[in-house]
């Protein structure tokens, strides 16, 4: 097989790899989605939201989040009861609710592709946002304490979560352009045979 035919069955490949981003981002969506369900969960993003400017208005004391946080795994029961009063849980089921809304609204891509459009754009909205936590979380960054590299560009684990997003954002514009095609492709068959 030479590198041409290579080259031509690779650039057959759009409709697949459409179809895998799409199954892709709904994983992510419904697992992470489902994951702000518990407490860990909720415990790790209390310091993207704690530092937002439109955000931290959701906790009771968001000031106050580094002298409570649990590492994963951890049971720290007067943690617990601060994160219990701050709203931590409570808004994480929230968030929760609202990332699998946009996980099952991509899922009605084949029976209304309009909604599963509406989805995606929701999802490059909330990528778009949380890529914003590299600018206002200082958790993104590597902390100074000793090494001579810390702070901007050495992400930290955090950082390293929240720069995934830049593919996500990508990925909800291509399957949004995909379920916006299929509405339009489908709504003209609909005016077509209306009119025969």
């Amino acid at each position: 097989m030479g590198v041409l035919k290579l080259f031509e069955m690779a650039s057959r490949m759009d409709k697949v790899g459409v179809a895998l981003t799409r199954v892709g981002l709904i994983i992510v969506l419904l697992w992470i989605g489902g994951l702000k369900a518990f407490r860990y969960e909720a415990d790790g993003i209390v310091p993207f939201v704690a530092n937002s400017p439109t955000m931290s208005f959701f906790y009771a004391d968001p000031a106050n989040y580094k002298s409570h946080r649990n590492p994963e795994g951890a049971l720290v029961p007067e943690n617990r009861a601060w994160h219990e009063a701050n709203r931590t849980y409570t808004f994480a089921y929230g968030l929760g609710s609202v990332i699998v809304l946009y996980g099952l609204l991509l899922c009605l891509h084949p029976v209304l592709p309009q909604a599963a459009a509406v989805g995606s754009f929701l999802v490059f909205i909330m990528s778009f946002v949380t890529l914003s936590f590299l600018i206002t979380t200082p958790e993104c960054w590597v902390a100074d304490l000793g090494e001579a590299q810390h702070g901007f560009p050495y992400l930290s684990g955090a950082g390293r979560l929240v720069i995934k997003d830049a593919i996500m954002m990508g990925a909800a514009l291509v399957t949004m352009a995909d379920s916006a095609k299929a509405y339009l492709k489908k709504r003209l068959h609909a005016t077509k045979g209306a009119l025969n």
